[in-house]
């Protein structure tokens, strides 16, 4: 009969259906064999292969591991470059391809044309490499022999996808998230960083801000990146960046700096970072974008040189015209001042022009710079990171405002899951302890159990309500499900304290519900209040205590508290 009666109560029913719904929100995993894609592009992508497949084989071998599915794209060899000859109706030309002949046909006839590659639209393809092209066929075998694919076949949840490609996969990968739950850098390692605008900012300003940084984070490559303007208790405006599997360094090289870029003609601007002057950066394509062998060796270290191509557009072409045009040419046939690229106000290289270019409006200018080491794999490195860096501020062009770093937090990822195992140990003795002083006060397992069910439910709503809004969980959010479920087990003994009283027995059980409630509602508005501040507290670092707090106390005033009375009041009620 109270089985019946539990079931059939509207506040029951109602807790019983938000559990559900929050338990398919954080849609939690039995099965985490294989990988999940962390981002993909490039053949792969056009292939069908999405971000957050699951990715069980690779050319069949098993993947459980991020770093044996590493292992396997370092097995293939990027495509090498070479030079061609393709004569056409129009003209023989020569240039150089990596991974395609840089061009289309219908019928031999061109229609399109990859960017720098010197060929006509609409003319015909006669030969290539002095070898006869009759007709499709022939183009394609030529094709063939010149551009080796490998096939790739990727087995996912989905089915499996093959294809044909001379790059290298462009795919990173990461281990299955177990449930929608978002863990934020204290669980999962990564860095944090607090800056604060040397100037004050509007609201537009700071959004401008947000969106630049976020693109620069995101061309250079970098995951998991979340950036959100906070302000403190005095209203400073200050930005908040969180990247999971950064480093402090490139967080400071990317983030701190300006990164104001100049190229500058006898101390005149020519163009600048961003859209406005650079219409195009040359990246990920060997054909445009590298590093220019051999690297050098002495005793002092070894060097080496990148290069990468970008175009300018027609205001910046005209303004290096302008410049250069009154400009000697020296005896070695270039001019006698250099293309100096600055980066935040230091020189970074200087380039010699040739005299070709005098008073020309230049449009495709080949960027270029060092890379150091104490050998030559470290100055290879060295030059692919200052190489990424500086295609990066070209492509997003220079932070509005110079920013400084008031705090940075790095934690590595053992250290995240050592917080995990920490946390989970401390919970279920926080549980086993509150449930031992309930049955000691008590000595009533028809209390102890509702209890702990409710705590269980309290948790599962804050879980999932989070997994919701995709809001990051770390320590300050776990503390406030730790205050959340403390003050609803408070709750909890005042409505059992209540209703038990002996003094009132005389009172029925809606009004003794009601005088416990009252008593709760007055707690929940206090708390409420008290975390408010704690939002904007320290540029809203520990907000998520706020947020986790007032997320699990709305709950169980508004659902698990209710629930809990009735689940008391039915169970006790003979007694």
């Amino acid at each position: 009969m109270k089985i019946k009666k539990l079931l059939l109560n509207w506040q029951i029913i109602l807790l019983l259906l938000v559990i559900f719904s929050m338990i398919l929100a954080i849609n939690p995993k039995l099965s985490t064999e294989g990988l999940q894609v962390r981002s993909v592009s490039g053949d792969a992508f056009d292939a069908g292969l999405r971000e957050n497949d699951i990715i069980t084989h690779f050319n069949n071998k098993e993947l459980n591991d991020p770093s044996e599915f590493s292992k396997i794209i370092l097995e293939f060899q990027p495509a090498k470059e070479q030079t061609i000859i393709v004569e056409t109706s129009g003209k023989e030309i020569s240039y150089k391809i990596t991974h395609s002949l840089g061009f289309k046909t219908n019928n031999l006839t061109i229609i399109s044309i990859e960017k720098d590659i010197p060929l006509e639209l609409n003319s015909t393809i006669i030969s290539i490499n002095n070898k006869e092209i009759k007709n499709d066929n022939d183009l394609i075998k030529i094709e063939g022999e010149l551009i080796k694919k490998i096939r790739y076949s990727i087995n996912t949840y989905k089915g499996e996808i093959v294809y044909l490609s001379s790059k290298v996969p462009e795919i990173t990968v990461k281990e299955i998230e177990k449930s929608n739950i978002k863990k934020g850098l204290d669980l999962v390692g990564g860095t944090r960083v607090l800056l604060k605008p040397e100037e004050s900012l509007e609201d537009q300003d700071v959004e401008s801000l947000t969106k630049i940084l976020s693109n620069r984070l995101d061309v250079y490559g970098l995951s998991d990146i979340r950036i959100r303007p906070a302000k403190d208790l005095n209203g400073e405006i200050f930005i908040l960046a969180e990247i999971a599997g950064a480093t402090k360094e490139e967080v400071t090289s990317l983030i701190a700096q300006q990164g104001k870029f100049e190229a500058r003609v006898n101390n005149q601007t020519v163009f600048e970072g961003g859209k406005k002057d650079i219409t195009y950066v040359c990246r990920d394509d060997g054909s445009c974008s590298g590093i220019v062998p051999p690297c050098s060796q002495s005793a002092q270290g070894a060097s080496c040189r990148f290069e990468f191509a970008i175009r300018l557009s027609p205001e910046a072409a005209k303004r290096h015209a302008q410049i250069t045009k009154d400009i000697p040419v020296s005896l070695d046939g270039y001019l006698e001042h250099n293309l100096d690229l600055y980066l935040d106000d230091k020189l970074v290289d200087s380039l010699r022009i040739s005299s070709s270019l005098k008073g020309q409006e230049a449009t495709s200018i080949a960027i270029s710079g060092p890379g150091f080491g104490i050998d030559q794999e470290s100055a290879y490195q060295d030059a692919l990171k200052n190489m990424d860096k500086l295609q990066t501020v070209l492509i997003t062009g220079s932070l509005p405002q110079k920013l400084e770093i008031t705090k940075i937090d790095s934690i590595s990822p053992l250290l995240g899951e050592e917080f995990t195992k920490n946390i989970l140990l401390t919970a279920l003795f926080a549980f086993l302890g509150v449930l031992l002083v309930m049955y000691i006060r008590y000595r009533n397992l028809k209390i102890v159990i509702p209890v702990l069910v409710t705590m269980i439910s309290e948790i599962i709503i804050i879980l999932g309500f989070a997994s919701l809004i995709q809001w990051n969980l770390d320590l300050v959010s776990i503390a406030g499900i730790i205050v959340a479920v403390g003050t609803g087990v408070d709750a909890q003994i005042v409505i059992v304290d209540e209703t038990l009283r002996k003094e009132d027995k005389n009172l029925n059980w809606k009004t003794k519900l009601k005088g416990a409630f009252f008593i709760i509602f007055s707690a929940f508005a206090t708390t409420t209040v008290a975390m408010i501040p704690l939002w904007y507290a320290g540029a809203g670092l520990v907000r998520g205590l706020a947020f986790t707090t007032i997320v699990g106390i709305t709950a169980g005033v508004f659902i698990t508290r209710p629930a809990f009375g009735k689940i008391i009041e039915i169970l006790l009620k003979e007694e």
